[in-house]
């Protein structure tokens, strides 16, 4: 039989929950605001703030295998910074890694997202938990140039304002950056993680590919090779 008092502590304990919930809900309302910025004028605004970019990457799309298991790494990589001293960048978008910008907010840290132009184009939803977004000119989604080993202007602007880089798993574009930023020495954690193989199988089976056998992403070849 519940006693009055610890029905009284359930209370208290839904009520603080709920005043969260709402805390939340009323800080992801949408971007404050959305401008187009080149890679300078991205890491001046960062640099006008005096706080560090703490940067997450990893699956956008493609999504997770296991969502929660992802938010518990990126739970653990934001309990290590002060949201008073830090940024958290991530690709402004709402799915897959963008799931990070919720959980962010809730533990106090205001949000950025550095996203090429080709997501408003193609009018790529932008998470509600993201306060300033920069969409950064360019022709591709990030990773390197073709042919080069020079970064696309989204990734530069990505790479030139993060102190610190979370890889999720990943692709492509995880992997040119987090690369990028070792050579910088600059700190990179990159932790392994499998898109969700739904998606994968259904996007092979629409191109007329073979059914995928390997679901961790080319960040992971790379990354941690012979693992």
């Amino acid at each position: 039989m519940m006693t009055g008092a610890v029905a009284a502590r359930r209370a208290m304990a839904a009520a603080a929950g709920l005043l969260v919930s709402m805390q939340v809900a009323a800080a992801c309302s949408g971007p404050a605001e959305v401008r187009e910025a080149r890679p300078l004028a991205v890491k001046a605004h960062v640099l006008a703030t005096g706080k560090a970019v703490l940067s997450f990457a990893g699956y956008s799309g493609a999504e997770y295998e296991d969502p929660e298991a992802m938010l518990s790494h990126a739970e653990r990589a934001l309990a290590a910074r002060r949201p008073a001293d830090t940024l958290v960048n991530i690709g402004a978008t709402a799915v897959g890694i963008g799931a990070v910008y919720e959980l962010a907010k809730r533990m106090g840290f205001t949000t950025i997202g550095i996203v090429s132009t080709q997501a408003r184009d193609e009018k790529s939803e932008l998470s509600p938990c993201v306060d300033l977004v920069f969409y950064v000119p360019d022709a591709r989604w990030g990773g390197t140039l073709p042919g080069t080993d020079r970064l696309s202007p989204t990734s530069q602007a990505i790479v030139e304002a993060s102190e610190a880089y979370v890889a999720i798993g990943g692709g492509d574009v995880t992997r040119d950056e987090a690369l990028a930023l070792q050579r910088a020495g600059r700190p990179v954690t990159f932790i392994p993680a499998d898109m969700n193989h739904r998606i994968a199988s259904d996007k092979a089976r629409k191109a007329n590919r073979p059914e995928p056998t390997d679901f961790q992403g080319s960040a992971h070849k790379a990354l941690m090779p012979g693992r």
